[in-house]
Parts: structure tokens; sequence; C-alpha cells
């Protein structure tokens, strides 16, 4: 045993001499009699265990932290440090979350921090080496005015989120736009970030509903190549005219209301049945919407009561844009009040296929397992979500079972 020890250990240390990256070592039994005898389980062999080395970590000095704005109005703060190589890629940025992480690093610009990649992907800062910190250093801190718009900032009661509160800041406007029209939203094809600034720059956009207007402005779009030549511009158009007979829940999406993505759009579409429904529910309607909670169900009743959001929808309304659920593609209630998991790779079915077929039968596709998950359909290479539903008693069924479960 000591032995496989050291010699994990060494290949530990040789890491950075390799000419490949590596996260851990894999320990063999290597008689072929003995790795039959121990056999394996449905996922992984019995005879070889894996070891993960802690990630890589490098010291490196913090040059600035630069101050974002989301289209919620969220001022998320990011370290800017000299670049360090990491798992085999130059780092130089990673995220601070907000003011409560930068007080609990006690972060200065200028001081000595140790950076690493979680999961061997994400960048994060992991300390501050404080004996190497510059005389006069002062400790960072967001402020209460926004870096976009300069408006004033508010930090949100019982939140460590700091947020711009001026509903016509440039950076949340760009970002509202370019969330309506993702795939998740409104699937709006053709439409990038640099066509979205330069059409807010030269003011033919100041909110979503002036998207399904600028095909009144299609020769001006043209001449300045805003969105591209004649051909281009015309393919952009016609998706936008298009996107009009989107579902309603893809709009809701788009609306980009604080805690409703598009999992809770739908679930809000089916409840309700229109925009214009949903508008006019009380706090008590909504809250009885399946995983609506309090604070969402706070979130859309005001949204819907704000005069600059109810102009936006009824101008919406005036181009043709639908707001109506005509079909809500559930073609049984078999798994209604259910929710289901999908991982790993099913035999025929892809996970979108899956899930289609999960949301058509009544049942709520989830992204994650938990103690409110009913079963955990899994195909091979199923990972810790499988591990997860296991060790929390959650019946895990395969793509034949869930197939015999929705009658096909």
């Amino acid at each position: 045993a000591e032995e496989v020890l050291a010699a994990i250990d060494a290949i530990g240390e040789s890491r950075g001499e390799l000419e490949y990256d590596i996260d851990g070592a894999v320990v063999k039994l290597n008689s072929l009699a003995q790795r039959e005898q121990l056999g394996a389980t449905s996922k992984v062999p019995r005879w070889a265990v894996a070891y993960k080395y802690p990630p890589e970590e490098k010291e490196t000095v913090l040059k600035d932290i630069e101050l974002s704005v989301g289209r919620t109005g969220r001022i998320t703060p990011t370290a800017i440090f000299e670049p360090v190589q990491l798992c085999g890629t130059k780092v130089e940025r990673a995220t601070l979350h907000n003011q409560d992480y930068i007080d609990d690093l006690d972060i200065c610009i200028g001081d000595t921090i140790r950076v690493f990649k979680s999961g061997e992907i994400i960048p994060k800062v992991r300390s501050v080496v404080k004996e190497k910190r510059p005389s006069g250093a002062v400790r960072f801190t967001i402020g209460n005015i926004c870096p976009a718009c300069g408006a004033r900032a508010i930090r949100e009661e019982n939140t460590s989120d700091i947020k711009c509160i001026n509903p016509s800041c440039p950076a949340q406007l760009e970002n509202h736009i370019i969330n309506f029209v993702s795939r998740d939203a409104m699937n709006i094809k053709g439409i990038g970030e640099q066509n979205i600034k330069a059409l807010i720059e030269a003011g033919y956009i100041k909110d979503i509903a002036d998207i399904f207007v600028l095909k009144n402005h299609r020769d001006e779009l043209i001449e300045k190549g805003i969105i591209g030549k004649e051909k281009n511009t015309d393919k952009v158009l016609a998706v936008i005219e298009e996107s009009k007979n989107n579902e309603p829940q893809r709009l809701l999406t788009g609306f980009g209301i604080s805690g409703i993505g598009k999992a809770a759009a739908r679930e809000l579409i089916l409840h309700f049945g229109s925009i214009d429904a949903l508008a006019k529910a009380d706090f008590e309607a909504i809250m009885k919407v399946r995983d609506i909670g309090e604070i969402s169900s706070k979130a859309i009743y005001d949204y819907f009561r704000d005069k600059v959001n109810i102009d936006i929808i009824n101008r919406l309304k005036e181009q043709g844009v639908n707001m109506v659920l005509e079909d809500t593609g559930i073609v049984s209630d078999i798994l209604a009040g259910k929710t289901v998991v999908v991982t790993g790779t099913l035999p025929t079915l892809s996970r979108n296929d899956a899930k289609s077929l999960i949301e058509a039968n009544g049942g709520k596709a989830a992204g994650s397992v938990s103690r409110k998950t009913d079963y955990v359909l899994a195909g091979e290479a199923a990972g810790s979500k499988l591990t997860k539903a296991q060790e929390l008693g959650i019946p895990v069924i395969d793509e034949a079972e869930f197939l015999k479960m929705i009658g096909q």
C-alpha cells in the first residue's frame, strides 16, 4: 500500500513536467484472473480505483477589479490579475461574486492572491497572501454608484446583491435584449451581441418591444450595415417576424423577471394559459403554481403592475406577438405532479427528446436531483446524479421502463 501511495505522490509531483494534462491517477490490479474474480458494478470495475489530485494552485498579483452590470442591474466584480498557466490554459480573470465575498477574502488591489480552477474548469480566487500585501493597500468596495450609467446602486434587503436602480441603464438594456433573443427565450437567430450593442447605440432599440419595429427601419439598417448587408438584414427581420408566433412561455422567459427561467415560465403559462391571465392574477393565485415560491411570486406580481412594463406588453400586442397558449403539448397526465431527472446516455432517446416526453405526459423535467425528485431516468455513463439518487433512495428507471410507464 505504501508503494502505491508513493507512486501516486510521484505522479502528482511530476504533473507539471508531463506533455499532457492530468487530474488524477488510476490504480489497477495487474492480474487478469483477479480482475475477473472481482468483476464490476453497473458503472465501474471493482479492480481499479481512481485518485483525484487537489486542483493546481498558483500565486499571482491582482491588478484590478472590474465591475459589470447584468440584465437585472446586478453589479458583479471580476478580479483581473497577472496571467498564470492553470491546467494547460492561460488564466487572468476570475469572478469575485459580490461584496460579501470580497470582504471574506479581505482582498485589495495589488495583493498577491492564490488562484485555482474549480473542477479543473472555472478560475477562482482561493485566498490572499497577506504577508505580501503592499503598504497602503485599501480593501475594495463596490460602492453605491452604477459603473455603467452613474446612477445610484443599492444593496437589496436580505441578499448580497448590489443593483443599479436605473431602469434605462444601457448595460442592463444590452443584457436584457441578449436574454430576450436567446435560445431559451424568443430564439431570434442572427442578432449577436455586437449587433445589439450597435442597435442600442444608434437608438433603434430602447426596450424589447422595439425589436419588432426594426422592419420599419429596414433601408436605414441596410445602409448603415448595423445587422449586415441586404440579404442578412432581410433574413434577420424575417426571423423576428416569425418569432411572433412563439409559444407565450418563450415571451415570458424573455421578459427577464427575476427568478423566472424557461422551466418556471412553462409552469406559469400551463397554469394560466396566457400572458394576460397571468398579468391579472393576484399574489395568492401565482403562489399556487407548482415550484413558484414567495419571492418569485412577488417579482411576477410587481412586474405586471409596473407602468413601463404594461406599456411594453401593450406595444408587443400591437405588433402581433402571441400571448396565448393554444396547444399545451400535453398528451396525458400519467406523470402529473411527478419530477423526473434525466442523466447519462439513453439507448434511443436524446436528453431533449426524453424531457419533451416527460413534459408531454404532465411531468416536470428537472436538471438536478433532490428529495423532491420522483424518478431518475438513467442511461449509460450516468454520473453524480445517479449516485445521489441512490443515496436518497429515489427510484431509478431505464429507458424501457420509462417508455412502458408512459404507454409507448
